[in-house]
Order: C-alpha cells, then structure tokens, then sequence
C-alpha cells in the first residue's frame, strides 16, 4: 500500500510539475518499520523537523511565535501548514515575528535540500538527481 500510494502521488506531481520528487514528510510524523523499509527502497529520503510550530493546534500568532522561539536552534527544521481544517491567518500573523526575530539573532533561511546537502528531486528514471552530495 505504501509503494501504491507514494508511487501514484510521485507520478501525478510528474505530471503536473514535471519533477519527481525525492523528499518524504510523513503524515504527523508517523512511521514503522515496514514504512521506513519502503521509503528507503523507493529512494525518497524521509525528512522530519524538530520545531513544531503547533499552528494546527488552534494557537493564536503570539504563541505561535513564542513556541517557534523558544524551541528554534541552528539547523533546526520548523513544521507549519499551509492548510488543513484549522485558520492559517495564525501562522501568517506569527511569521513576520518569527523571521524578523530569528533574523536579528544572526539566522538565515533555506532550504530542506540545501540545509541537509541532499537533491530534492529524482531523476526521469527515478533515481536520484545528483548523489554525489547525498550522505
């Protein structure tokens, strides 16, 4: 079932972005061995983060920018959604704080790809793009 549906969504983001894409989220952060197994052997890298912003938890935008403050760290990657059943006019008011303050504190902004030196997309055949910068 994991093959299907990772095989399935990595076809339809070809055909609509023409890229494949290599990065794996996995919903709320849930896995198993088995899933883990799969992933790895479909050749996606399994990205997490270790700030939740807690922005689906119905926080206002101060607590929101406080959480990610308290919790942000150098490398770190912070978890927001742009969508789902709860407002994001929370996220969106806490985000000019969370950058101005994080900005102030000497940090900068990247990438997941950029950040862990790892290509975000697979090639046509389904392999990586460029492995010679993966760990």
């Amino acid at each position: 079932q994991v093959r299907d549906e990772l095989a399935r969504t990595e076809d339809e983001i070809a055909r609509v972005a023409g890229v494949r894409p290599r990065l794996f989220r996995p919903p709320y952060g849930q896995l198993n061995v088995e899933v883990v197994r799969e992933i790895i052997r479909m050749d996606y890298k399994i990205i997490l983060w270790n700030v939740d912003s807690l922005c689906w938890a119905g926080l206002n935008g101060p607590q929101i920018a406080t959480n990610v403050l308290m919790h942000m760290q150098p490398g770190g990657i912070v978890l927001m959604h742009s969508a789902g059943g709860v407002s994001r006019a929370p996220t969106a008011q806490a985000l000019p704080y969370i950058i101005e303050i994080t900005r102030a504190a000497g940090y900068t902004f990247t990438t997941v790809p950029e950040l862990l030196n790892i290509s975000p997309y697979k090639s046509a055949e389904g392999r990586a793009t460029d492995t010679s910068t993966d760990n």
